[in-house]
């Protein structure tokens, strides 16, 4: 089964050795050129993606608009994206052990925000890679994972499901 990466994860990707992406710093962010009025009554949040190289080729790499998705809450609600305010990754190059960051500026209701789930389509040159998704919320702290989103949401299954690896490794 397919398990989600938690926010702050690396993913490498099999098909361009050397690649590799997260998602992180989701946190409760006003935009820097003023708020949309299109997010009024929202509360904004950023998140960073970075795409490191560890390879021996210099790629190409795409992170535009269209290869982003952000959904908030229990029934994934697409968030807000401020495309004004968000700065991203249009055909730079990342030389051998460098990175590339985009910030994406969202929004969202303040009580679903306790659940985020970003999902990334890198292009990498030409080619493009596979979907990942990342999940996490805006002040989880350990253990509150459970009360921000309720029993059977993607954040609480992935925290059990990294406690147990945890716990197998240590018996």
């Amino acid at each position: 089964m397919y398990e989600p990466n938690v926010v702050g994860d690396w993913q490498e990707y099999d098909e361009h050795a050397g690649l590799r992406v997260r998602v992180h710093r989701l946190e409760a962010a006003e935009p820097p050129r003023g708020r949309d009025d299109a997010a009024e009554g929202l509360t904004y949040f950023s998140v960073r993606v970075t795409v490191e190289n560890r390879g021996h080729h210099h790629p190409t790499i795409h992170l535009e608009d269209g290869q982003i998705d952000v959904r908030v809450g229990t029934e994934g609600e697409s968030a807000f994206i401020d495309w004004r305010n968000s700065q991203f990754i249009e055909g730079f190059d990342v030389y051998p052990l460098r990175r590339a960051t985009a910030v994406l500026y969202a929004a969202g209701p303040e009580a679903a925000l306790g659940l985020v789930d970003v999902q990334i389509q890198l292009r990498v040159d030409d080619d493009w890679a596979d979907r990942r998704l990342w999940a996490g919320g805006i002040g989880l702290q350990e253990g509150a994972v459970q009360t921000a989103c309720g029993r059977d949401g993607v954040a609480h299954q992935v925290s059990n499901f990294l406690r147990d690896q945890a716990e197998e490794g240590t018996a």
